[in-house]
C-alpha cells in the first residue's frame, strides 16, 4: 500500500503480480448489472441473475470479464462460490473500470502498463 493511501481506500482490492483480486459482495436479482458502493472493505456488485444453480456466479464472471476486457477464463472465483461475499481473481486486466477508481500503485508490473 502506498504511503498516502488509507487501508479503507484499498481494502476491497489488491494487486498480485499484475493480477487483480477483488473483495466483493454480490447482490443478485438487481435491476441492472453495475458496481455500487464500497462497504465493510468490499465492493458491492449488482447483477441481474438470480442466485440459483450457479447462474449468479456465471453472470458475475461474464460481467467482470466484459468490464475488465479479458476472456471469461481469466476471471476466477477464488472463494465464496456459495456466498454473497466473494474473492475474485482477474488475470492481467486490460482495462480498469473508472467506476472502481483502481490504482496500480501496489502492482509490481505497473511499469508495463502504458498510460496516455
Amino acid at each position: 500500500m502506498a504511503d498516502n493511501e488509507s487501508a479503507h481506500d484499498t481494502a476491497y482490492y489488491q494487486w498480485q503480480d499484475g493480477n487483480l483480486i477483488l473483495h466483493c459482495r454480490l447482490q443478485p436479482k438487481a435491476a441492472q448489472d453495475e458496481f455500487a458502493e464500497v462497504t465493510e472493505g468490499r465492493i458491492k456488485i449488482r447483477i441481474t441473475a438470480p442466485p440459483v444453480d450457479g447462474k449468479a456466479n456465471k453472470h458475475l464472471i461474464k460481467f467482470l470479464a466484459k468490464q475488465f476486457k479479458v476472456p471469461q477464463d481469466r476471471v476466477e472465483i477464488m472463494s465464496g462460490d456459495n456466498s454473497r461475499q466473494k474473492r475474485i481473481l482477474i488475470v492481467d486486466p486490460q482495462v480498469l473500470p473508472a467506476a472502481l477508481q483502481l490504482d496500480r500503485k501496489g502492482d509490481s508490473s505497473a511499469a508495463r502498463t502504458t498510460r496516455t
